[in-house]
């Protein structure tokens, strides 16, 4: 009799386990510009999100755009998604922007904070080309294809495929307001709490929302997501290529040096990485190696500071046109451009031009400088023999023609330990 209420008791116990287990709600965080390490970061918790058996995965975003590639990369994550994804424009005064956009009409469900924004998904860059690189037929044939996309992403989640393509073709930006209005968006919460209560009973993909008192589980980005989201900035990418150029060319004014080239060397390959992620600009690269060349003529050349004026004015617009100005996550800050146009001046006037400068120097030390001195015979100097004083040291010395003890001869060259010398006349 007791087994068999052991047994009755297990199988109850199974039975009623699954609905008395907790609820959860999977949740992320996302700001910033769009890039491979957000990419990797949604895919990895849509992952873990199904792992858990949450009711959804909730993506709070807050971004200016990103890079088309890695937004491509998103948005098929968000279709291959075993579990719920809902996008969350948040915290009031988010934006949705250009890429963020995309993303946001992709997930299974939109939601925005009051006061937020979506919109101006016109198509900038793709992995690490920049728009200016792209001639008019290029330019159209990407805006093209990022309104047949936008399209197909809000037609496959029942959005408003209008607006959407006018997003992309007229720069089009609304508030979450006007968002819900056109059907752009499902939900307006205030927050997740909020977006939580709006979820509840929501069926999405055959599955019926449980979300009123799930626990809401943060997942952290992991720290390597953490060291790339960190490392494609424009801001990180301009520090590598002062720290490449200022090793690098510090080594090759001052060898032996080692640690700059060290340096340099590390500097210029993650420089060259993020340059493969970023929207680079060709002027801008030009225009700064043409400042830097400005700026090393300057230290040969008499131009009372001309050269250096047109590197400055060089390096800053170099600077400015670096990275795609149309894309709003992708500038580059003047508080940034100021300080390393000053830094780069002063360190090629002062520590280059003094290394250059140095390589040209006449000899002031070695065997070099004895050449046409005029010493003094200490004993008698002939073809054989002889002693001189030179700099407070003995000398030998051999002369084609005998020379007398105490008379002042000339040095003629240097052979080992031995100077050959003639009689001053």
């Amino acid at each position: 009799m007791r087994r068999l209420l052991i047994a009755l008791g297990a199988g109850l116990w199974g039975w009623l386990a699954p609905s008395l287990q907790a609820e959860t709600v999977a949740r992320i965080r996302v700001a910033g510009a769009i890039g491979p390490a957000t990419a990797t970061y949604i895919a990895r918790a849509i992952g873990e999100a199904a792992a858990q058996q949450a009711q959804c995965l909730i993506i709070e975003l807050d971004t200016p755009g990103g890079l088309l590639e890695s937004t491509k990369d998103i948005v098929q994550s968000f279709y291959r998604a075993q579990v719920p994804v809902v996008v969350y424009v948040a915290p009031a005064g988010a934006i949705a922007g250009s890429a963020g956009c995309f993303i946001t009409l992709a997930a299974d469900v939109a939601a925005m904070a009051p006061n937020s924004s979506i919109g101006a998904a016109h198509p900038v860059a793709i992995g690490g080309l920049g728009a200016e690189k792209l001639d008019d037929v290029m330019k159209q044939k990407l805006e093209n294809f990022a309104t047949s996309y936008i399209e197909s992403i809000a037609a496959k989640r029942n959005r408003n495929v209008e607006w959407a393509k006018s997003a992309v073709r007229e720069s089009a930006s609304i508030t979450a307001e006007k968002a819900l209005e056109l059907k752009v968006i499902e939900l307006i919460a205030k927050d997740v709490p909020d977006l939580q209560r709006q979820l509840e009973g929501r069926e999405v993909n055959g599955r019926t929302l449980r979300t009123v008192g799930a626990a809401v589980v943060t997942l952290p980005m992991s720290l390597r997501e953490k060291v790339f989201q960190a490392l494609a900035r424009p801001e990180v990418m301009f520090i590598f290529m002062l720290i490449a150029i200022y090793g690098i060319i510090g080594e090759l004014s001052n060898p032996g040096a080692v640690l700059p080239g060290v340096a340099g060397a590390i500097a210029l390959v993650l420089a060259l990485y993020l340059a493969a992620i970023l929207p680079i600009s060709v002027a801008g690269v030009a225009l700064i190696i043409v400042a830097l060349g400005l700026f090393v003529a300057d230290v040969f050349a008499t131009t009372h500071g001309v050269l250096t004026a047109g590197g400055v004015i060089a390096f800053v617009l170099g600077s400015l046109m670096l990275f795609d100005r149309s894309e709003p996550a992708f500038r580059l800050s003047l508080a940034f451009i100021v300080p390393g146009t000053v830094v780069t001046v002063v360190f090629f006037l002062l520590v280059i031009g003094a290394g250059l400068r140095a390589q040209f120097w006449r000899v002031k030390a070695g065997r070099e400088t004895m050449l046409g001195k005029t010493v003094k015979a200490l004993t008698p100097v002939d073809q054989r023999a002889g002693k001189v004083w030179v700099e407070g040291e003995c000398w030998n010395a051999v002369s084609e023609a005998p020379i007398e003890a105490g008379r002042l001869v000339e040095i003629t060259a240097v052979e080992g330990l031995t100077l050959k010398v003639k009689a001053k006349s």
